[in-house]
């Protein structure tokens, strides 16, 4: 990890004890513990926007690709997303993972990073519609003073979000690939200058290519952001069930309300890994809004990192064991040189 990923973990370290700390620990471990095996339960609804989330990023696979199927788009999502979740890699390590992942199932890698490339962004918009939903519920639960400094609190969190958007699908209509590729070859060939870097420029600009022609499949891209959305609107599920089993269940426009704020403040603090520390700051602002307890809030935050621990480290041991098999597969078809 770099010292700035370092810093930064440690910042929300600090923030999340801090937090935890300031409510009491005792009274978010007994809201937490009255939830018991149901964790098991919120984990495994998870599944559900889980398999939706496939579905967004199958629907842009090609006739060409029969060998990659449902199933491989939704293990590939498990994994990428366990890293996410878990590994300090920011969010670009399960994006590109996930291209590795599919490549290794039959895809070409050009094919494969743009589709991951594409359905991500398309996520990306469909989150921050997400959270526009979001704004307009939340109108309806503040009032007074406060009700536009939290408006406009959470609006600069959402413009923080489009800026990214636009930018990352600026960049890509640029040649994003292309342009990184050439940059970085230039800085390392003042290091290596015996090395010819022409070929994986080549390479780059080919993934260019395929995500240009994939952006003219306007009905695929729109049927990825339509999955993408649907999987947002029904992970509000996880915060209506989680909040039941915790004993202070609300209604579910006031978990979609959570749900959906909630999701565009961890977002825009993607430079934390995990969001640690700032995932519960967001939950204890919107709580109070729907009537929750802070207790109730920050074990509800707690909830959601259990559920990633419960799916997130399986998913991170299946990807290093699939790693370790495709890798035995290569070099058995590598033949031997006398």
């Amino acid at each position: 990890m770099s010292r700035a990923g370092t810093f930064l973990l440690s910042v929300g370290v600090v923030l999340f004890i801090a937090l935890l700390g300031w409510q009491g620990f005792g009274s978010v471990a007994s809201t937490l513990a009255a939830a018991g095996w149901g964790l098991l339960a919120v984990a495994a609804f998870h599944f559900v926007p889980l398999l939706i989330d496939a579905g967004a990023i199958s629907v842009l696979f090609s006739h060409k690709e029969r060998d990659v199927s449902l199933r491989d788009a939704l293990l590939a999502r498990w994994a990428g997303e366990s890293v996410n979740s878990l590994m300090p890699a920011g969010q670009i390590g399960g994006p590109m993972l996930m291209v590795r992942y599919l490549a290794q199932r039959g895809m070409r890698a050009r094919d494969a990073a743009a589709v991951i490339t594409v359905s991500t962004t398309m996520q990306t918009v469909a989150q921050l519609i997400f959270a526009l939903i979001g704004v307009v519920l939340l109108t309806g639960y503040v009032a007074g003073g406060s009700s536009s400094t939290v408006t406009i609190a959470v609006l600069a969190v959402i413009g923080v979000i489009g800026v990214m958007i636009f930018g990352f699908y600026l960049a890509q209509r640029r040649g994003l690939f292309g342009r990184a590729m050439r940059f970085a070859s230039g800085i390392a060939a003042k290091f290596s200058a015996k090395r010819d870097w022409s070929s994986l420029v080549t390479r780059a600009e080919a993934v260019d290519a395929a995500v240009h022609e994939m952006y003219r499949e306007r009905g695929k891209v729109a049927a990825s952001f339509g999955l993408s959305l649907v999987g947002w609107i029904v992970g509000t599920g996880e915060v209506w069930l989680a909040l039941h089993l915790l004993g202070h269940p609300v209604g579910w426009a006031e978990a979609l309300l959570l749900e959906s704020l909630g999701q565009a403040i961890r977002g825009a603090a993607f430079a934390i890994p995990g969001s640690l520390g700032v995932q519960e700051g967001g939950y204890l602002l919107l709580a109070r809004l729907v009537g929750l307890p802070p207790e109730a809030a920050l074990a509800l935050s707690l909830a959601k990192r259990a559920r990633e621990l419960l799916l997130g480290v399986p998913g991170i041991v299946y990807l290093h064991f699939v790693e370790k098999g495709w890798q035995r597969r290569r070099l058995a078809r590598v033949p031997d040189i006398d």
